[in-house]
């Protein structure tokens, strides 16, 4: 779980997109905050403080506003996609005690069997948790696995306090058998053909084609000598 970070908030009674970015030049973050019937209210937030604060997923915020401590979930950030600065960002009012529904990251740790691919078909689980007590991710170990084996969402162990909400059959990590390399070219191949490419001949197949045709001609020559004689 991780700690709460307080954070100072300013209330601000500007809005529109010339106002966020006369925020964001002051290394600010303009924010909202809504939730539990309340109006929403417009914040701005401290730059350097807020980017390390949502380094961490589902971070739970406490806010000094105005002297008034308010924790709040960070419902959705939304960053620039290139620079990857915090443009805006949402935030819902919670409380201690109170059940939030919220996407916990899968970590997958471990080696599984030699010649097995692991493939991850669900990287997050929806869960249920208390505001305050919300996990930074689930560990799944694929510690010598074999091929065939599936991990679904019922299997992976949560902490107490913590309900799936995912369904539980949903296939979160699959160990299949690796692919030889001999197969793997014939059915790279196969899907050549099917699309009509064809395979250029590399500079080792053409010197041994044209080291097996260098035999025939030579007994082809002897032949035609023999019979002029």
């Amino acid at each position: 779980m991780a700690d709460q970070i307080r954070i100072t908030a300013e209330k601000r009674a500007e809005f529109g997109k010339g106002a966020a970015r006369r925020i964001r030049r002051a290394d600010k973050v303009p924010a909202v905050l809504y939730g539990h019937g309340t109006d929403p209210v417009h914040l701005t937030l401290p730059g350097h403080e807020t980017m390390m604060a949502l380094k961490h997923s589902n971070a739970v915020l406490s806010l000094d506003i105005e002297g008034q401590t308010q924790l709040a979930l960070a419902k959705d950030v939304q960053r620039d996609p290139v620079k990857r600065f915090i443009e805006h960002v949402d935030l819902v009012i919670v409380r201690k005690g109170e059940k939030v529904t919220v996407d916990v990251v899968v970590h997958v740790e471990g080696e599984a069997a030699p010649e097995t691919i692991v493939t991850v078909d669900h990287g997050e689980l929806t869960v249920e948790t208390e505001a305050t007590h919300i996990p930074e991710s689930f560990t799944v170990s694929v510690e010598g696995l074999e091929a065939g084996t599936q991990i679904h969402a019922g299997e992976v162990e949560l902490p107490e306090g913590v309900t799936l909400v995912t369904d539980p059959e949903a296939l979160v990590v699959n160990v299949s058998q690796a692919m030889s390399e001999e197969a793997l070219e014939a059915e790279l191949a196969e899907a050549e053909a099917e699309a009509g490419i064809e395979q250029e001949e590399s500079d080792e197949e053409s010197a041994s084609a044209e080291a097996a045709e260098a035999p025939a001609e030579g007994a082809q020559e002897g032949e035609g000598a023999s019979s002029e004689e």
